[in-house]
């Protein structure tokens, strides 16, 4: 029988949204760690990061989502034209992001490509596998910025190519190198060296669908 994984959810206090850029068309916002993007399933997961900005501004709509662990950048539209537009955006990819993530262990090469295809492992959702027949073309860049040897840690770079669930996360643990804090995929050590996962959107950059000046907001790593 299919199921998701079990999880508590208990999303950061509210503190007020902490935003980045707006203007009459679109929002650049900040997500915390540990809030949806957008409600669950059943009545103690309506708190979201949707609805909190919502409550302040009525007309804002969803155009893309991080995982409720992921903090970082996220871009939300003003009204229903530049909602399509800004979807169109990312469908196209479009839109330019990065991410900073801590991984476990030493990363060896400096930069590099992960080419390796995802899909939604249906008996233990929401995680995804890599599946090199059925699953849908994921690539992510990386750049090692940092290595801590007294904690035997990475801090890297992420571009990614392609917008799959929880790309990132496979692909760095495809390395051999999972997320601190990150209760799908990484080992209990790893997990276990960071009280959250450890992944920001740090960068996001595209041609505003109003006005066409080019939109950049960058947003540093809490960690």
């Amino acid at each position: 029988m299919n199921k998701s994984l079990p999880f508590t959810y208990n999303p950061p206090a509210n503190t007020g949204l902490d935003i980045l850029y707006q203007d009459e068309d679109l929002l650049l916002i900040n997500k915390p760690a540990g809030l949806l993007s957008v409600p669950g399933r059943g009545e103690d997961k309506q708190d979201c990061l949707i609805q909190r900005v919502q409550a302040e501004l009525p007309d804002a709509r969803v155009v893309h989502r991080l995982d409720m662990e992921t903090s970082g950048v996220m871009v939300m539209a003003l009204n229903a034209e530049v909602h399509r537009q800004l979807s169109m955006l990312f469908e196209q990819r479009k839109v330019q992001k990065r991410y900073i993530a801590v991984v476990g262990g030493q990363v060896k090469d400096e930069s590099g490509l992960i080419d390796l295809p995802l899909i939604t492992d249906w008996p233990n959702r929401p995680k995804q596998i890599i599946d090199h027949e059925q699953g849908k073309p994921s690539r992510t860049r990386f750049r090692v910025i940092s290595l801590d040897h007294d904690q035997s840690t990475t801090r890297v770079e992420l571009i990614p190519e392609t917008g799959r669930s929880h790309q990132i996360r496979v692909h760095l643990q495809s390395m051999g190198h999972a997320i601190l804090g990150d209760r799908l995929y990484a080992s209990d050590e790893v997990r276990d060296k960071s009280p959250r996962l450890l992944l920001h959107s740090t960068f996001i950059s595209f041609c505003h669908p109003v006005n066409d000046d080019n939109t950049s907001i960058e947003s540093e790593a809490p960690f």
